[in-house]
């Protein structure tokens, strides 16, 4: 099965076999999930973790987290500040978490599920259908049924942030996708409740922090439920979770009906929606993202300095 993304993937962890750990979480008829790690393996360490391709009809976000894998890669051959940095916190990439979904062109895994509704349902919480549903595989947004244990790609998603981040004084994920609005904005927990999480004060002292360092950024930080609320929602089921320290689950929403807007015909078909379709664009896209990373990265690593304003 010819997957261009997942090539791409398996020879950027060929290429960074000297400086990073490659791992596969799972594999899913016959196609890998595969797990960067780079930095120290001290998992005490803060660590940022960059997920992408969640939903297979998003491939933009695994497009984004493959440009960044290939500027950690080529920055590693030279870059001597950087490599200091990373021996003392960790940057995670999982890349591609649905492989089966992006074959086939379709948002939910093999089995028809969506794999971000797939955790373990809340009590509350659930926009009508878009927010998470158990009606029939054959809809969008299909939880997978009650009593049926986690997809193996959530499953291998849960068990790497378990193992990976549970234990880190400090981290920050960021899942990327595509298909919901004009602007770039990132999402915070919850997604099944407006309920501030625990958490808020870390959030808005992040908040502030990008403001102040990139002032001319593009995004909107605003609580996921303020669009919609999800039920069993893989990263509220994660924060809830105990670990040992502080960890700030992102979710980089891009604004796909810009795309749209700027390029109506693309809108005709599923991949359109949520995607850049004009090369121009998705160069654009590409790089647009890159400064983000890299002030969350330097904002794990010097969480201490700004949590303490």
């Amino acid at each position: 099965m010819t997957l261009p993304a997942l090539a791409a993937i398996e020879h950027l962890a060929g290429v960074a076999a000297r400086a990073a750990a490659v791992d596969v979480l799972a594999t899913v008829e016959r196609l890998p999930i595969h797990a960067f790690r780079f930095g120290t393996q001290d998992r005490t360490a803060p660590a940022l973790l960059v997920t992408g391709g969640v939903h297979g009809v998003e491939r933009i976000g695994t497009d984004v987290a493959i440009a960044f894998l290939t500027t950690l890669v080529a920055r590693l051959g030279w870059d001597r500040i950087f490599r200091d940095a990373l021996a003392h916190c960790r940057v995670l990439v999982v890349p591609l978490v649905n492989p089966v979904g992006m074959s086939r062109g379709q948002r939910a895994n093999g089995h028809g599920v969506d794999l971000m509704r797939n955790a373990p349902a809340a009590g509350t919480g659930g926009t009508p259908l878009l927010g998470g549903q158990r009606i029939s595989p054959r809809l969008p947004w299909y939880m997978g049924a009650a009593d049926a244990p986690m997809e193996p790609e959530a499953r291998a998603l849960v068990d790497f942030v378990e193992r990976e981040l549970f234990g880190a004084p400090f981290s920050i994920a960021v899942d990327l996708h595509s298909g919901f609005g004009f602007l770039d904005r990132l999402w915070y927990p919850y997604a099944r409740t407006r309920e501030a999480p625990p958490d808020q004060g870390a959030i808005d002292a992040l908040a502030r922090l990008l403001d102040d360092t990139l002032p001319n950024h593009v995004y909107r930080v605003e609580q996921t439920a303020q669009a919609y609320t999800i039920r069993g929602d893989l990263w509220d089921y994660l924060y809830d979770r105990p670990r040992a320290g502080t960890l700030l689950p992102l979710t980089l929403e891009m604004g796909s009906w810009t795309w749209v807007r700027k390029n109506p015909w693309q809108g005709l078909s599923t991949l359109g929606r949520f995607n850049p379709v004009k090369p121009h664009r998705l160069r654009r896209t590409l790089r647009r993202h890159l400064p983000l990373f890299d002030f969350l990265f330097h904002a794990v690593a010097s969480h201490r300095a700004w949590l303490a304003r």
